[in-house]
């Protein structure tokens, strides 16, 4: 039980630490193209089409504290993904996070769990329900607009 407990605080945690970090003065990241972490292509298969993404990888801890704290915009084909193997409950929250997003669970095979519309600076978690082995999160109301449902799939 303290494993799952554990496992769900890191979630909570992976897009925004308490304490959360001050903003750095002089923070001018907008978009992915202004960030060190990794990017990789990432899509999305759903029955509107194949939705094509270059996403950020937050691996470590650290990546995933930060998340997509403190950005002011998020491109419309970009995205940040929070691996976990093995999967597990996870819930985020969008404490420092200055724009909406589309928090999207999806589970081992791939296929999307749940797609969460996200409120900027909104502290309530927001759980998976159930264990997941992917977050991708990309522009708020971007999924709806693409026609991506739970049930689609996800391939990076």
């Amino acid at each position: 039980m303290k494993r799952v407990a554990f496992a769900v605080a890191a979630a909570v945690a992976a897009c925004s630490p308490q304490p959360a970090p001050s903003a750095p003065a002089n923070d001018t990241s907008n978009d992915t193209s202004q960030t060190a972490l990794q990017q990789v292509p990432l899509a999305v298969v759903s029955d509107s089409g194949t939705h094509a993404f270059t996403v950020e990888v937050a691996r470590t801890l650290e990546e995933q504290e930060m998340g997509l704290m403190f950005r002011k915009a998020l491109a419309p084909d970009h995205g940040m993904i929070f691996p976990y193997n093995p999967p597990r409950p996870v819930a985020f929250w969008m404490h420092n996070t200055l724009i909406p997003l589309d928090i999207i669970y999806v589970r081992a095979d791939g296929t999307i769990s749940s797609i969460n519309n996200a409120k900027p600076l909104d502290d309530k978690p927001i759980p998976s329900g159930e264990p997941i082995a992917l977050v991708l999160e990309i522009a708020g109301g971007r999924a709806a607009e693409l026609g991506i449902e739970a049930g689609d799939k996800v391939e990076w």
